[in-house]
């Protein structure tokens, strides 16, 4: 009642409510009821890979010289590395050297011999719902399944190709 005095007094009337009635489409979309649920959540950023030549002088230089905390040497036969983490209190760093003569990592330091950034890991709450998902909307991973990482969880890799150039490893939260 107020306001329509109000309005009265400025010389406008109000506008008038919205039908739903004209356009059930465009109201219901708004409705929660419409809204599927997500059967996965991208979260955290859990580390950025280095691949290195010399996994020795790169983890002398995160433990002594920088004075982070550091993790011993972690041999992953299955993934052709070896690994030594870095943290860094809010993410961590995965140093990555070769091991094996099919080491991914060699065919990089192949290519950059000074190694470099290689990839970035994101956790998902729901991996299986992520790749499944993923694959769907035409993203390829670099292998068929999920396999188990470095952390014990398991990982799916997704071409750079279709990730903005960036080589990107999904982790089960």
């Amino acid at each position: 009642m107020m306001s329509f005095s109000i309005f009265k007094l400025i010389g406008k009337t109000p506008l008038p409510k919205l039908s739903c009635i004209a356009s059930t489409k465009f109201c219901n979309s708004f409705s929660n009821s419409t809204v599927p649920e997500t059967l996965w959540n991208l979260g955290k950023l859990n580390h950025v890979a280095i691949a290195t030549p010399d996994l020795k002088a790169s983890t002398i230089l995160y433990r002594d010289i920088l004075k982070a905390e550091v993790s011993e040497p972690l041999d992953l036969p299955e993934h052709g590395v070896t690994t030594v983490f870095v943290n860094l209190g809010n993410t961590k760093l995965e140093l990555l050297y070769p091991l094996g003569v099919k080491s991914p990592i060699q065919n990089f330091l192949d290519k950059n011999k000074n190694g470099g950034l290689h990839h970035i890991c994101i956790e998902v709450d729901n991996i299986d719902e992520a790749v499944k998902s993923i694959k769907e909307k035409k993203i390829r991973c670099l292998s068929e399944n999920t396999r188990i990482g470095a952390h014990g969880k398991p990982v799916m890799f997704l071409h750079p190709k279709d990730c903005a150039g960036v080589l990107v490893e999904i982790e089960q939260a």
